[in-house]
């Protein structure tokens, strides 16, 4: 450990890596396509949002995933934002070697030809824009170019997210107002 307290051997920051975004939440999102050669599906915890004009997005594929070289493969995919009632399918999604599109998993093909999951409420279809490749992985983006009927409806489900290799459901405070805000270090407005 250096004199700040940081580190500085490249297995302390893997490690502190690895502590720190096991426990950073992030939201659950399955991604299918087909690039000519049938449909492929993952759950990813990696999308973000980079830009409203056009809409676009952006999520990294791991290069150990299954599924993962068919979606940089793909002009189009499509993206399901899941809920906690979509958690089943989602660990399907998540689960090497699973059967994504068998005869017990319910999908269908949009007009366009992409695979997609009906029960999900919220879904966009997206044009590939770029890939970006890393050691280990891939950085995909992608304009949403068409949504699902529901994507402006909100509801009451329980987001998913998915945190310290578990799936949690995600609620608003009951009463906001009242809870206080604790901000840190003792009350600084700044983080």
């Amino acid at each position: 450990m250096t004199k700040n307290g940081a580190t500085d051997s490249a297995a302390q920051v893997a490690e502190a890596f690895l502590t720190a975004f096991r426990h950073h939440p992030s939201g659950v999102a399955i991604i299918t396509a087909d690039p000519g050669d049938g449909p492929v599906a993952l759950t990813i915890s990696s999308l973000i949002s980079v830009s409203v004009k056009p809409p676009t997005i952006a999520f990294s594929l791991s290069d150990i995933s299954s599924s993962a070289q068919a979606i940089r493969q793909a002009a189009t995919v499509v993206v399901h934002f899941v809920k906690r009632d979509d958690m089943q399918l989602a660990r399907l999604c998540a689960t090497s070697g699973a059967d994504r599109f068998g005869p017990d998993v319910a999908w269908a093909r949009l007009p366009t030809g992409e695979p997609h999951y009906p029960q999900v409420d919220l879904w966009f279809r997206a044009v590939i824009r770029g890939r970006l490749a890393v050691p280990g992985a891939g950085l995909v983006t992608a304009e949403l170019i068409q949504s699902s009927t529901h994507a402006q409806r909100t509801d009451e489900h329980d987001a998913l997210v998915y945190a310290n290799r578990t799936w949690h459901g995600l609620r608003p405070i009951a009463d906001s107002i009242r809870t206080p805000l604790i901000l840190w270090p003792d009350d600084s407005a700044t983080f």
